[in-house]
C-alpha cells in the first residue's frame, strides 16, 4: 500500500520529516514521551505532538548523566538531545511515569535547555473521585501553561476540534486493528507498527486520513474475501494456519519483532503496548466539556505498569484481551532496566498460568539480538502452543 511505504518512508528518518515539517507549516514541535501525554491539548494550542524514541545512536554524550542499568529510551532521547538532533524542539512534556523518565526530566532541564520544559504530574491511583478532580486540575494548567509558552489562547472550541481529530485517528487505528484480529494475514504486523508509529509522528490531520484510507482499503478486501470464501493465512507463513499470540510490554521501536514471530508461524493478533493500543484505546466524549472529557478518556483508557485502578485490573484486562482476540498465547516484550514492567511480569504471568494461557518474556535494549537465539525461542514457543 502507498500509504505504508509513506510510513516507513516517515520511520527511515523522522527527525528529517519534522524538520520539513515545521519548516512548511510554522507550526511549534513538542516532544512527548509517554502515551498520557494528552495530544489533544497541544494541537489545541496549535502545536505538533512528536513522540520521541531515540534515534538509536551509539550512547557517548549520555553517559555522562546516566547510570548504565537506566533503559535505552532513556539513554537514546539524552543522547540525542545531547548531540543536537533534537534542535527542532519548542517544547518537551515529561509525564510523571518511571523513576528514569522523572530524573531525565531533572539532567534535560539542566543540561539540554533550548526549549520549555513543562513536567505533567498525573496522579497514579485513577479510580477515585479525588484522582478525578486532580486529573482535570492537572490538564487546566497544562493548558495555561502552555498557551503561555506558546503566546496563544486555547479556547473550547479549539480543545473539541482537536478531540474530534484525536478520535478519528484512534477510531481508524481501532477498525485497522480489529481488521488484522479477524483476519490476520490481511497486514503484516511490521505494517500495522509502520501504522502506529507513524501516527505519533505524521502531522494528525494526514495521519487521520492515511489511516482511514488504509482502513477503508483493508475492509474492502477483507470483505472481498469473505464473499468468495477465501481463507487468509498469515502473512509470512504458508501451510498450517498461524498460531495466534499477543504482545504485552511498554515501548515497542523494534518492527523486526513481529517478522520474527510470523517467520517462527506465529501472528500477532493483538497488543498490549503503550505504543500500541493503549496509545489508542478509549475515545473522548465530543459533547462534553472538553478538559472533563479528556480527563475521563485518560483516567479510563488501559492502564501501564506507572498507574493503578486494582490490584487485578492489568491482568484482568490482559486475559479478557487474549479471549477476545482467540490468541493462544502471549510474548511480553519488555526492555531491559524497565523497572515498572519487570514489577509488573511475575503478577500477570501468574494470572496467565491460572487461566491456562501460555507466556513467554523476552528483555532487549536499543536492537533486537541478531545471533538466532530469538528466532530458536519463538520458534519453541510457537510448536508449545
Amino acid at each position: 500500500m502507498k500509504q505504508i511505504d509513506e510510513c516507513r518512508e516517515i520511520l527511515a528518518d523522522p527527525y528529517e520529516y519534522i524538520r520539513r515539517f515545521k519548516a512548511e507549516s510554522q507550526r511549534k514541535v513538542v516532544g512527548t514521551f509517554c502515551s498520557y501525554t494528552p495530544e489533544e491539548i497541544i494541537l489545541a494550542a496549535g502545536g505538533h505532538p512528536f513522540r520521541i524514541f531515540g534515534s538509536g545512536e551509539k550512547i557517548r554524550l549520555a553517559e555522562a548523566h546516566l547510570q548504565s542499568y537506566c533503559c535505552s529510551l532513556v539513554r537514546g532521547a539524552l543522547e540525542d538531545a545531547l548531540g543536537g538532533r533534537l534542535d527542532f524542539l519548542d517544547g518537551v512534556v515529561f509525564p510523571h511515569t518511571c523513576d528514569s523518565i522523572q530524573r531525565l526530566s531533572d539532567i534535560w532541564r539542566l543540561n539540554v535547555g533550548r526549549c520549555f520544559h513543562t513536567d505533567l504530574v498525573l496522579p497514579v491511583k485513577l479510580d477515585t473521585d479525588s484522582a478525578r478532580q486532580y486529573m482535570i486540575d492537572v490538564l487546566r494548567r497544562f493548558r495555561g501553561e502552555l498557551a503561555e509558552k506558546l503566546g496563544v489562547t486555547i479556547s473550547d472550541d479549539d480543545l473539541r476540534g482537536a478531540i474530534r481529530l484525536c478520535n478519528r485517528i484512534r477510531i481508524a487505528l481501532t477498525r485497522i486493528d480489529d481488521l488484522k484480529s479477524e483476519r490476520p494475514g490481511i497486514l503484516k504486523g511490521s505494517d500495522f507498527y509502520a501504522l502506529t508509529r507513524a501516527a505519533m509522528i505524521l502531522d494528525r490531520k494526514r495521519a487521520a486520513s492515511l489511516l482511514e484510507e488504509v482502513a477503508e482499503e483493508l475492509e474492502k478486501k477483507s470483505a472481498g474475501q469473505a464473499a468468495t470464501g477465501a481463507e487468509v493465512k498469515g502473512a509470512a507463513v504458508s501451510g498450517p494456519a498461524p498460531k495466534r499470540v499477543i504482545l504485552s510490554g511498554g515501548v515497542c521501536n523494534h518492527p523486526d519483532i513481529y517478522t520474527v514471530v510470523e517467520e517462527a508461524g506465529g501472528t500477532v493478533v493483538g497488543d498490549d503496548l503503550c505504543t500500541g493500543s493503549r496509545s489508542f484505546s478509549g475515545m473522548i466524549d465530543e459533547t462534553a466539556d472538553p478538559i472533563t472529557a479528556i480527563a475521563g478518556r485518560y483516567l479510563a483508557r488501559v492502564v501501564c505498569p506507572a498507574k493503578h485502578r486494582g490490584l487485578a485490573d492489568r491482568a484482568d484486562h490482559l486475559v479478557r484481551l487474549v479471549r477476545q482476540k482467540r490468541a493462544q498465547g502471549v510474548v511480553f516484550f519488555l526492555l531491559k532496566f524497565c523497572d515498572p514492567h519487570a514489577f509488573d511480569y511475575p503478577y500477570l504471568k501468574e494470572a496467565l498460568d491460572r487461566a491456562g494461557i501460555p507466556g513467554m518474556v523476552i528483555e532487549v535494549e536499543d536492537r533486537l539480538p541478531a545471533d538466532g537465539q530469538l528466532r530458536t525461542r519463538f520458534e519453541a514457543f510457537v510448536e508449545m502452543i
